[in-house]
Order: structure tokens, then sequence, then C-alpha cells
């Protein structure tokens, strides 16, 4: 059902890709650039995710300095998601609320410097989290086997509360900017006298990345319960873990394309027109006549 789900998802963020590269007026736009950005991060830490949930019931346990790269980079893409969603939603608006200004501030090589921003902010956390572990543990650790896990990987005491610390600021910070930008364009939309549809349209944006929002929050709440609900339930552990990977990385993962793949109605066009036009290819290979041997 993992590796299912997993497909699936690939195929939908692979077609939006696709659809973005195949147009070169999307990459003159600001937003469009912060939606790709966000699928294909989403898309990366969904393999990441998938691969090594399938690969703890395969193996059990795997080499510290194999599991490293990957936590790290599953780290990364997990923290990138709410800070793509404040930039996306300032974006929105900058549209709504300074239109005349819109040209000027959002820019595509602003855009570029704020995903450099946003890739720094998300690195920190593990990098840090490394750079403790390198000095705290001996160098046997790397070489010993384990689950596959950040609590376990990055177990020092110190880096708990760095986190717990980085987070209760990361996630204030993305919340306010939801709250903030959500707000003033709702009183656009109140002395707006026209292109109302819009100004609704992006509210209910900034109003779906406030879900998200809370959803990906769900990342860093989840584990943390995880563990006691096994001891209290131990003949239930894998169910648990496959529910807490459902909400935690799969749920989420099947939001950022609908925001803007389907609700988006240029985007939908472009999108729906490449799968007729992939499905048509897939027809035409099936009923094209074998030639002899």
């Amino acid at each position: 059902m993992a590796m299912l789900v997993w497909l699936a998802l690939s195929i939908l963020n692979g077609t939006m890709t696709s659809t973005f590269f195949r147009h070169s007026f999307f990459y003159e736009d600001p937003r469009y650039i912060m939606f790709i950005y966000m699928v294909i991060n989403d898309a990366v830490q969904l393999t990441l995710v998938t691969g090594l949930y399938v690969v703890s019931y395969a193996f059990s346990k795997i080499l510290v300095s194999a599991c490293c790269p990957f936590i790290m980079t599953a780290v990364l893409t997990t923290r990138s998601t709410p800070l793509i969603l404040a930039g996306m939603a300032i974006e929105r608006y900058i549209s709504i609320c300074f239109p005349l200004h819109y040209g000027y501030m959002c820019t595509v090589q602003r855009t570029i410097w704020i995903i450099g921003v946003i890739l720094v902010l998300s690195i920190a956390p593990p990098l840090t989290d490394l750079f403790i572990t390198l000095a705290k543990e001996p160098a046997s650790f790397f070489e010993s086997f384990i689950f596959c896990d950040h609590s376990l990987l990055f177990r020092d005491r110190s880096i708990y509360y760095k986190n717990c610390a980085f987070d209760s600021v990361y996630f204030s910070f993305v919340f306010l900017s939801l709250l903030y930008t959500y707000f003033k364009i709702m009183l656009t939309a109140r002395a707006a006298s026209t292109d109302l549809v819009s100004v609704k349209k992006a509210r209910n944006t900034v109003l779906l990345h406030g879900v998200q929002l809370l959803l990906c929050m769900l990342a860093f709440v989840v584990p943390s319960m995880q563990t006691p609900l096994i001891h209290l339930f131990p003949q239930y552990g894998l169910e648990i873990r496959y529910i807490n990977f459902l909400l935690v990385y799969i749920i989420p993962r099947f939001m950022s394309p609908m925001i803007y793949g389907v609700r988006d109605e240029k985007f939908r066009i472009y999108w729906i027109r490449y799968l007729l036009h992939m499905v048509k290819r897939v027809k035409t290979t099936e009923y094209l006549p074998q030639q002899p041997k």
C-alpha cells in the first residue's frame, strides 16, 4: 500500500513538473516557480520517507553512516515545506494588496533568492544535529547498525532541546505570516469593488495553506506520540506506524498539487492537456503494429 500511494503521487507530481518545464511562460511567474519548487520538494521527501519506511520493515536496522544522509535530507525537505507555504502566502498578499507594485516586488531573481534562503534555513537544523553528534558520539557509533530514525540517530538530549527551541520560533513565524496575509486579504476583499473573484481565490488559497501548515506540524508532533502508543499497544505496532505514516507524510503531500495544480485555472488547462497527450501517446503505442522479427 505504501508503494502504491508513493507511485500514484509520484506520477501526479511528475506530470505537473513536466507541464511546468514544457512551457517557458511558467518560468517567468514567481507564483509557479514557488509552486513547482514545493512539488519537487514534496516528491523528494515522499520518496525518501517511503524508502526509509520500506527499508525499516525489510532490514530493520541499517548502518548509521548510511542512515545519516537519508535522515538529514528528509528533515531538510520536511522543514522546507512550511517556509515555502509562507513564501507563497506572501506572494498572494502582494498580488492582491499591492497589485501596482507586484511586478517590481515579485521578480524571478528575488524568487530564486527566497528559495536559497529557504534551503539555508532548512539545512541548518540537520547540520547542527550532525555536528553535535560528531562531537558527542564515538567514531564506532557510525559503524554500528540502528533502526533508521531521527531520535535514534541524533540521540543526544541537547539536540532535542535545540530543535524544540528552533521549531517554536520557526512555526510561530510561519503561522503569523499566514495569519497576517489572510486577514489583510480579507480586508482587501471587503474594500474591493472589482475583481472580487481573484481576491476570494487568494483568500481561500492562504486558508488552505493554513490547513497545510497544521498537517505539516503533525510531522513534529506525531513521532513523539508514536513510541508511547507502541509501548501501550505492542500488538498493533505495525498498524500504529502505518497510520502515522499516512497522517504525517501522505495526506499533506496530496494538498500541494490540489491547491495549485487543480484550483489554478491557467495551470489546470495545460496540465490536463499534457495528461490527454500522454494518454493518447500510450494508446497509439499500444495499437501500433509490431514489426516482424
